[in-house]
């Protein structure tokens, strides 16, 4: 009777220790997190946590929209929140991809309203949310270059071959010629896109390489005169080496916004929206903006950014620059198959 009542208590033990220990324990969410490369201080999402205990963010990279598009497009993606550029959030909202936002889960959305608003593939923020923006542009080297720099025609000028670098990137090289030939950066029409070609194949010879983060560097090291760049990368490259600038040329550009945007199959929506609502806090999206060099969309973020960046002038995203500058649209398969081949044309050009 007496090990009877022992056993007894030892199984009660047993089954009560960890019914008590799982209720002592704080249910934790695991939010997956898919940005770019170098696109957020890592020192936010401890903040985040820290101020969040009940939410762990698990957060991976990727180089291209592309990319970005297949892995969270695959049935079973464990990612939540993404970072995704303008033209790719079209296409996810085409696809039913993207769960509608609360934004009463994200009160500090008031910060970036007004150039939400401006954005043509989700003006209404049904779906998206501003995080960083930039425009495509040239940066230059002032010691190098002696000839006023505003329009992409210098790109071409035989002065400067061997000394210029194009983006190693079908939408933003080809943008830059049909700039310059006066067209629609989003066209599909194959005479105007085919004029574009014939352009670009014409540059070749004065183009030293086509790349992408190396121009940065190669504009600080002071061998290149012109590239094409973005404008957070002139940015960075111009607060080491003042000797350079950048400009969006006057026949206009590409102008962009990165955006948060939470996945339909996400299963921790609102997490995610506390994340989103975080990320807009002014001081936090300064300290963001500062860390990674590129604009805020936030305008109660000024006020704590560094001087020093706010001077220079790639940083800025004025009104002026805005009325000339264009979004990219998503292209279908046919019109990105057309474009591709401009592309293949170009690079295989002797």
């Amino acid at each position: 009777m007496k090990i009877t009542r022992i056993v007894a208590l030892l199984m009660a033990i047993l089954f009560v220790i960890p019914i008590a220990s799982s209720c002592g324990k704080k249910d934790q969410t695991t939010l997956y997190v898919l940005n770019w490369g170098e696109y957020l201080d890592p020192d936010l999402i401890k903040e985040f946590e820290k101020q969040n205990p009940d939410i762990s963010i698990n957060y991976t990279t990727t180089t291209s929209n592309e990319e970005m598009y297949t892995i969270c497009a695959t049935e079973g993606t464990k990612i939540d929140l993404l970072v995704p550029s303008d033209y790719l959030v079209e296409r996810l909202i085409k696809e039913d991809l993207l769960a509608e936002l609360d934004l009463e889960n994200i009160p500090n959305f008031k910060y970036v309203e007004d150039v939400s608003s401006t954005r043509t593939f989700d003006p209404e923020s049904k779906y998206s949310i501003p995080y960083l923006m930039g425009t495509v542009g040239i940066v230059y080297n002032t010691t190098l270059v002696d000839d006023p720099v505003t329009s992409w025609d210098i790109l071409w000028d035989e002065k400067y071959a061997g000394k210029i670098m194009m983006y190693d990137s079908i939408r933003d090289s080809i943008m830059v010629a049909l700039c310059k030939l006066g067209y629609d950066i989003n066209t599909t029409n194959p005479e105007e896109l085919e004029e574009a070609c014939a352009l670009l194949k014409e540059q070749k010879p004065l183009v030293l390489a086509y790349g992408t983060d190396n121009i940065k560097y190669d504009m600080i090291g002071g061998s290149v005169a012109l590239a094409v760049d973005y404008s957070g990368s002139a940015t960075e490259a111009i607060m080491e080496n003042p000797d350079l600038a950048y400009v969006v040329p006057e026949e206009g550009s590409n102008v962009w916004v990165d955006n948060l945007v939470v996945l339909k199959s996400s299963e921790h929506k609102e997490a995610a929206e506390r994340f989103i609502n975080f990320l807009c806090d002014p001081e936090v999206t300064a300290k963001n903006s500062e860390y990674v060099g590129y604009t805020t969309p936030n305008s109660a973020a000024e006020e704590y950014l560094d001087p020093e960046l706010l001077a220079i002038d790639s940083y800025h995203i004025t009104e002026d620059i805005l009325d000339r500058c264009t979004y990219f649209k998503d292209l279908d398969s046919d019109a990105l198959a057309l474009w591709n081949d401009v592309w293949m044309e170009v690079k295989t050009a002797n």
